[in-house]
């Protein structure tokens, strides 16, 4: 059993076995980026070479295609945007189709794989 145990004022404890911000609060998560443990910052891809706040699928689509990244239709995964560098490559990036979804861990795949283009941010306070 793996997970947090949370007390409540009456001393009862619940576990919550994949805990995230929003678990803790007892509400559905509102926002991409948004933390994954107690007191966790809340995360922004920002695209260097400009100081861009990437906000939607439209803006990151753009970026990429500037890099020579093209998107990739995958009829097996249609929950899935992907984009890749050519037929040929073995790098791919795969986001969730809905831009609420995006989380740092897709932000961290971007910024590996476009090092000189992209930095995950702490969203300011």
């Amino acid at each position: 059993m793996s997970g947090v145990w949370v007390f409540n004022n009456k001393g009862v404890a619940r576990l919550i076995p994949n805990p995230t911000k929003e678990s803790f609060e007892l509400k559905e998560p509102t926002r991409s980026g948004s933390a994954t443990a107690p007191g966790a910052r809340r995360r922004i891809l920002v695209y260097v070479p400009t100081n861009q706040v990437i906000t939607s699928y439209v803006e990151l689509e753009q970026r990429l295609h500037e890099l020579g990244w093209v998107r990739y239709e995958n009829p097996r995964k249609p929950d899935l945007i992907q984009f890749h560098r050519s037929p040929t490559s073995v790098h791919l990036i795969s986001l969730p189709k809905n831009f609420a979804n995006f989380k740092s861990a897709h932000m961290y795949d971007i910024v590996v794989k476009n090092r000189s283009y992209f930095e995950v941010r702490d969203y300011p306070a």
